[in-house]
């Protein structure tokens, strides 16, 4: 049994810029989204493990005596994080009744579930009664980091029920950050979950869940900026499907028809990414207002040439110039295609200014948030300093 409860949140993510040159070898800047994945695990009905995902729509509850018969058979120990098994994977979906080839975000978050919670486990092969709730500021699939922050908070409330980190109580109204050693295991065991869900992905999201601020990334090696700003923005969803393959693909072909064109593009959006990781080392120790207006220039330079290599879309057009009426700047964050732009707040900015531009953008049918990055990676949470809404959330399941 669990002795206490444990609360946890992780943050989401963007990309500030690099997208899509990032595949061909280029630098990208990937920053952590105060939009928070929050995650109660507390002791459950004896012989029970129930799990509640109200933004999904899921909830399930499993006989403890029935998960023992999936306890992988090894005993690698919890410093290794094992490798997602397919032979495992496949036994996992049989027993959540999820068929072979079930993609959806339900069906892969349950499979992200049961395979931490009994890797986690293994070793000592006593599985824990328990309740899981778990609530998202997040949208799914919107490119935003929803299951890395998920994986992340999964794996750090598993492993301090586990007793592999700390977990000591946290004063009333108080979060508290794991040490160095305790979020690389947290990191480590979040791909894992982010492998389940996503088969091949960079490290990227799971990296910026654990960490938070800001990382660099280049031909698969992530570096966390030693210290950023955190920045207020805007985050739009314009709510327009997109396929990321498709996107990936066509700039593919973009490059190998119009080499001389496009190998320049790429170069220059290197460049901005080289840029803007000094410009926010600089505001890391003191920000100045021209920072902000090289943050802007740059954030318009990138939207352009992104527009060049044919992942914009008219919804972000619209986005633009919306905020662009009202001196702000903005750029797409992700695949493109439609899906979500950033818009850079400056602390000059009139929140009359603000909530102009947040109700236009969401008369134009999309929708707005103000909110920060640079936020805080995975963090341990007293109940008390939750948002009474988040609390309130929890606390139904």
């Amino acid at each position: 049994m669990l002795a206490r409860e444990c609360i946890v949140s992780a943050p989401g993510k963007v990309i500030l810029h690099g997208e899509h040159a990032v595949v061909h070898g280029k630098v990208a800047l990937a920053v952590s989204l105060n939009l928070r994945t929050y995650l109660r695990i507390q002791p459950g009905a004896a012989g029970r493990v129930s799990i509640n995902m109200p933004n999904i729509d899921t909830f399930l509850s499993w006989d403890v005596s029935s998960l023992h018969a999936l306890l992988p058979a090894g005993r690698a120990g919890l410093q290794n994080a094992v490798e997602p098994d397919a032979a495992v994977v496949l036994k996992l979906r049989e027993y959540a009744g999820l068929g072979d080839g079930l993609e959806d975000t339900r069906s892969l978050a349950v499979l992200a579930f049961l395979y931490i919670y009994l890797s986690v486990f293994a070793e000592s092969r006593e599985l824990p009664s328990l309740t899981m709730a778990v609530w998202s500021e997040l949208p799914t699939g919107a490119g935003l980091g929803s299951s890395a922050a998920f994986s992340v908070c999964l794996s750090a409330a598993l492993l301090a029920s586990r007793g592999a980190i700390a977990c000591s109580a946290v004063e009333a109204g108080q979060t508290a950050r794991w040490s160095d050693e305790d979020l690389e295991l947290i990191n480590k065991w979040a791909f894992q979950g982010e492998k389940i869900i996503h088969g091949n992905p960079s490290g990227v999201d799971n990296a910026v869940g654990t960490w938070g601020g800001a990382l660099r990334y280049l031909a698969g090696k992530i570096k966390p900026l030693s210290s950023t700003p955190v920045l207020r923005i805007l985050l739009t969803n314009t709510r327009v499907p997109r396929s990321t393959k498709v996107l990936v693909a066509g700039v593919r072909d973009k490059i190998t028809k119009f080499p001389a064109i496009m190998n320049p593009v790429l170069e220059s959006i290197d460049a901005i990414s080289c840029e803007c990781e000094r410009i926010l080392m600089a505001m890391a120790r003191g920000p100045e207002i021209q920072h902000y207006r090289v943050l802007e220039e740059l954030i318009d330079i990138n939207q352009h040439h992104l527009n060049v290599m044919g992942v914009g879309h008219p919804s972000l057009d619209r986005l633009c110039q919306v905020s662009l009426a009202h001196g702000l700047h903005s750029k797409l964050t992700g695949a493109g295609g439609g899906g979500c732009g950033i818009t850079l707040l400056t602390p000059d900015t009139d929140s009359s200014v603000v909530e102009r531009s947040i109700q236009e953008l969401k008369d134009c049918g999309y929708d707005c948030w103000e909110t920060s990055i640079g936020a805080p990676g995975v963090l341990h949470h007293s109940p008390s300093s939750l948002t009474e809404d988040v609390l309130k959330i929890l606390n139904s399941y």
